[in-house]
């Protein structure tokens, strides 16, 4: 039966034979095997034996362990981690073994990467999930995350004001670990306090990702010598460019999708809310999407693009090209630049 991690609690009153935890989060897998250990050692699973797919495995190991009565008179929980997801013929062969011999002092968690439908579809995890939870453990992102943070932000009993939970949803979409280190972070400064963006800014400021945001609202005010003297500092501290490549690649996008939103005639006051910009840089775009032409952007997209691509196929960490994209925030340097072409 798939059951998806915020639904998890409500399924661990009576367990079942065996968890599928599969997925490319590791705070999602993390978090719900131990929701499942707690519940389980409630329950009177008290012993763990852990078990890996790696190369010379015995597929009897699994067998042994199932069928081994334990030392204690305790019931036992076995966790199988499979690195690629597949089983294999014998180990399709092994979970049949174990499922016609059920036993319920047994809890089998099994946990692998994400799973495929070619995956989800097969006899043996068909056979598994039939007896058991399957847990997709991929990491939420739009609406989904949104829920996910409001969830971690009710969990701790955070007061967050709409615009500072908006920043966090820019800081942290697709990083669940990272917004969950947050989230304790502001339990521990701010438990009572109705948390702001300011707040956030002072909080998160020693720590790069928010610097790249902080180049990100320089390039957006087109303040270039501030932008230059950042993106300085973020290079000696050593910042991944990845994460810049993410940060303005994200920003270019939004830009595009704005500009052509009000080429259409639509209004920015409807699409805000729908790109969850908060207020304070509200000004921010309005501004860049008024000075930039829409070929300015689709210029700077398609640059871009040559320094992710130099990056991912050369390993060339294009910094003076770097520094040239966040020029061409300003609409002047359309024309002075364009002598400048990057090879791919």
């Amino acid at each position: 039966m798939r059951v998806y991690p915020d639904q998890l609690k409500q399924h661990l009153k009576q367990l079942p034979q065996c968890f599928l935890l599969f997925g490319d989060d590791p705070w999602l897998i993390e978090n719900s095997k131990q929701l499942i250990l707690n519940a389980a050692k409630k329950q009177g699973f008290e012993e763990r034996g852990q078990l890996s797919q790696e190369t010379g495995f015995n597929w009897g190991d699994l067998i042994q362990e199932w069928q081994a009565m334990s030392l204690f008179a305790s019931r036992r929980i076995i966790e199988l981690t499979l690195p690629h997801g597949k089983p294999g013929i014998e180990g399709a062969a092994a979970f049949k073994t174990l499922l016609q011999h059920p036993n319920p002092d047994m809890l089998l968690i099994v946990q692998g990467p994400k799973a495929s439908a070619e995956q989800t579809n097969s006899k043996w995890f068909k056979s598994l999930d039939a007896k058991g939870i399957y847990l997709p453990c991929t990491t939420p992102e739009g609406k989904q995350f949104e829920r996910w943070l409001d969830s971690r932000i009710n969990h701790y009993a955070l007061t967050v004001h709409h615009d500072a939970k908006a920043m966090l949803f820019s800081l942290f979409e697709g990083n669940l670990l990272a917004a969950e280190q947050a989230m304790q972070l502001l339990q521990l400064l701010s438990p009572k306090q109705n948390i702001t963006p300011e707040q956030l800014s002072e909080y998160f400021e020693d720590q790069s990702r928010f610097s790249v945001f902080q180049l990100c609202d320089a390039i957006l005010g087109n303040h270039q010598k501030n932008a230059q003297h950042m993106l300085a500092q973020l290079k000696a501290e050593g910042t991944a460019m990845p994460i810049l490549m993410w940060a303005l690649f994200k920003e270019i996008n939004l830009l595009l999708t704005l500009k052509l939103a009000v080429h259409n005639g639509e209004q920015l006051s409807k699409l805000w809310g729908q790109h969850r910009i908060w207020d304070k840089r509200k000004p921010l775009y309005q501004a860049a999407i008024t000075r930039l032409d829409l070929d300015h952007i689709e210029h700077m997209l398609a640059f871009a693009s040559t320094i992710e691509l130099n990056l991912k196929q050369k390993g060339l960490e294009d910094w003076i090209g770097l520094s040239h994209l966040c020029i061409l925030f300003d609409p002047r340097a359309h024309n002075r630049l364009a002598h400048i072409k990057l090879t791919d």
